[in-house]
């Protein structure tokens, strides 16, 4: 990671004790080169207990490389459950909750003038996949809850107000997804951005992340299994790892280091007709079996 036109590096390995307690084996962090921390070290030796604590997570023993803590504090994990959103009660108490138990509050939160302007562009964008959406806002009730609502053309006049307990599961994650690409700059991590999406939306994440990208210098990260999201032609075999679950652990690959999948691309074979198939669970064909 690069913070400040420093180049720190920061590793962990850990296992577990026989309580199934996380244990680190190795902690390790470098500052151009520089090591500053390299533990084991002669106390943890003596005292294994410390083993279960990072030097990271502990202010008193992190401030030569509390850079690092901070960077990785801001990190975004996003992985909207629709009905979270829907009933938020369950998630009363949680902040930036990833699953968005309180997503409606973080829009309730953030100054009017910004929430005006990103809805607005979430609502033309969204007009792309739902042609019939005129607008839409963060309205709240008279107990003080705050409410997305889209008004959708209808033949009765002011007939086609909707909250998000009528939005469909596609709709809530795709303006969720353009809500967090347009709040802050700090990395994201995505988990499947494709649920619930159609085909012909989902091919065009890439770019809305690499446009968002060059604008805000943010870095994503997801996860996926989608063709339709790995056909886009402008992802780099370097920019995709393919992780390979065995019976001890789970391997990961840059794609361009795989050998078959680097003769496939240079066949001229797409990433998603090379990928997939290698991450591919082994024995899939047999749940077809299921209930024989």
């Amino acid at each position: 990671m690069d913070l400040d036109d420093t180049a720190w590096s920061y590793r962990i390995e850990f296992t577990q004790d026989n309580q199934r307690r996380p244990i680190i084996t190795r902690e390790l962090v470098r500052k151009d080169g520089e090591t500053i921390l390299d533990r084991p070290d002669e106390d943890d030796k003596a005292d294994g207990n410390r083993l279960t604590q990072t030097y990271l997570e502990q202010v008193n023993a992190n401030r030569k490389f509390r850079e690092i803590s901070e960077f990785l504090s801001q990190i975004r994990y996003l992985h909207l459950v629709p009905q979270l959103v829907r009933e938020p009660d369950r998630s009363i108490g949680r902040i930036r909750d990833p699953f968005g138990g309180d997503f409606l509050e973080q829009l309730a939160r953030t100054p009017k003038a910004t929430l005006d302007s990103r809805l607005r562009r979430i609502r033309d964008a969204l007009k792309i996949a739902v042609p019939q959406l005129k607008e839409l806002n963060l309205h709240r009730d008279l107990r003080g809850v705050p409410h997305l609502r889209g008004l959708y053309e209808h033949w009765r006049p002011n007939a086609g107000w909707q909250t998000e307990e009528q939005f469909s599961d596609g709709t809530l994650r795709l303006l969720a997804l353009l809500w967090v690409f347009l709040d802050g700059s700090a990395p994201l991590l995505l988990e499947e951005p494709e649920l619930s999406l159609h085909p012909a939306v989902v091919r065009h994440i890439p770019r809305m992340i690499a446009r968002l990208g060059r604008k805000s210098g943010r870095q994503v990260i997801l996860s996926t299994h989608s063709p339709e999201l790995l056909s886009d032609e402008g992802i780099a075999p370097e920019e995709v790892l393919l992780l390979t679950p065995s019976e001890e652990d789970t391997q990961i690959t840059p794609a361009r280091e795989d050998e078959e999948v680097k003769a496939l691309l240079d066949a001229g074979a797409t990433l998603a007709e090379t990928v997939l198939p290698r991450t591919a669970p082994a024995k899939a064909t047999q749940l077809a079996l299921f209930g024989e």
